[in-house]
């Protein structure tokens, strides 16, 4: 595999942000990192935060959470209103998704704009006091400051207010999210109680792994659903081997670094990790 630049590995878009030839949406839209957030924001509505603006949904439309690629997300979004991206929708009028929605289709729209970007799955500390929440956030290279800035697109004026936050969700400080990565070692060296990670009735090891893994495919620029599995997946955490369980360490660390050599020829060089390509499709 020939080594690539991170920032020009995460200008392209991938398989699953790449809007195919609804990418003509983007290209009257300011390029400034707010508005762009502005924009995911009157155009996606979160499944469960619906009723915070007055919306009920069908099971029809909450089924919408379920389209993986963007172009099929842009192609559903012109159905319930065709106008311009630019243009306030009514929440009726807006894409049901999910935090991941959010995340990838900013992902998108910083790409297609030339701004380095990628999607990062783990936790939120900020819905619930002592619990991490299952989310996901972005991150953009900010080429001014030569850094990586971690958004979380999701977070408009409704719900910055309902959950006090003490930060800006356009640029989040470190430890309000924390990586699939982080997650994991942090229960695996008995820092923190795996049952406080997860959503519902969902959570432990079985669930922080979910979301390792997930972290590990969006950083290679594969953004699975929150509930897919597969390969590695498709077994409990109570039936690792332990070189299963050093190859899940290894991985986590390496999330948590830049070296994104080490990290595609893992990914590449793992046959149980690898998630079916038809997915994008």
């Amino acid at each position: 595999m020939n080594a690539v630049s991170p920032l020009e590995y995460y200008r392209e878009q991938s398989p699953m942000s790449n809007p195919g030839e609804l990418g003509r949406l983007f290209v009257d839209l300011p390029s400034d990192v707010p508005s762009l957030v502005k924009t995911v924001q009157q155009c996606l509505v979160h499944v469960f935060w619906a009723g915070a603006y007055g919306l009920e949904l069908s099971e029809t439309r909450k089924g919408e959470v379920g389209i993986r690629p963007v172009k099929h997300k842009l192609a559903r979004l012109l159905e319930l209103d065709n106008r311009p991206m630019s243009k306030a929708r009514t929440p009726e009028q807006r894409l049901v998704g999910n935090c991941r929605d959010f995340t990838l289709t900013i992902v998108s729209m910083l790409r297609a704009k030339g701004i380095p970007a990628r999607s990062r799955c783990g936790f939120g500390t900020y819905f619930i006091p002592n619990h991490y929440e299952d989310h996901w956030v972005a991150e953009y290279w900010n080429s001014e400051q030569a850094r990586w800035v971690m958004l979380d697109a999701q977070l408009d004026a409704v719900q910055q207010d309902a959950l006090k936050l003490s930060f800006d969700p356009l640029d989040m400080p470190k430890g309000q999210f924390v990586t699939g990565g982080e997650a994991w070692l942090m229960a695996r060296r008995g820092e923190a109680d795996p049952d406080s990670f997860g959503i519902f009735d969902m959570k432990g090891m079985d669930f922080i792994e979910g979301d390792l893994l997930r972290d590990l495919l969006a950083l290679n620029k594969f953004e699975v659903l929150p509930w897919d599995g597969w390969g590695i997946l498709e077994r409990s955490f109570e039936m690792r081997t332990l070189t299963e369980l050093d190859l899940l360490d290894h991985a986590a660390a390496l999330t948590l670094t830049e070296d994104l050599d080490a990290i595609r020829a893992l990914y590449q060089s793992t046959p149980d990790f690898l998630a079916p390509n038809e997915w994008s499709d």
